[in-house]
């Protein structure tokens, strides 16, 4: 049976951590800055550091699982390590910007939008769902 609970737990977590979209930190002018649409190296690595923070929390520790016969086993670091190495690529602005302002794509433009969020959330889930539940990846510990 499919265990939904990594995916979800991790599109969300996309989201919310995006920099720029909800907030960024560190801002470019400010310690933390909301909504400005704006990126950089800094701040990918500081949110990104807080997405691998909540998302061993939540998948680790909590053990979020969203299917009814799942046989929880050793702690399972496929899903922390898939999702945050797709975080990072997937940072709207950082490597890329899908769409880009006047253009379709553009790369290292540390910005980004709201349909740019959309977009690579919707790239992200695709990903995150193939990884983890068509080709199983698992990295148990102990």
């Amino acid at each position: 049976m499919s265990d939904w609970g990594p995916v979800f737990v991790s599109l969300v977590l996309f989201v919310l951590l995006t920099p720029g979209l909800l907030f960024q930190l560190p801002g470019r002018s400010r310690c933390v800055e909301f909504g400005n649409f704006q990126t950089s190296a800094a701040a990918v690595l500081i949110h990104s550091l807080l997405y691998f923070a909540f998302i061993c929390v939540l998948l680790l520790a909590i053990k979020v699982h969203l299917c009814l016969l799942c046989k929880v086993m050793a702690a399972d670091w496929g899903p922390v390590v898939i999702s945050v190495v797709l975080f990072v690529l997937l940072s709207p602005g950082l490597l890329f910007q899908l769409p880009a302002k006047g253009r379709v794509v553009a790369f290292g433009s540390m910005q980004t939008s709201g349909l740019s969020i959309l977009v690579h959330t919707i790239i992200f889930f695709g990903l995150i769902t193939i990884f983890l539940l068509a080709i199983g990846v698992h990295i148990y510990s102990g």
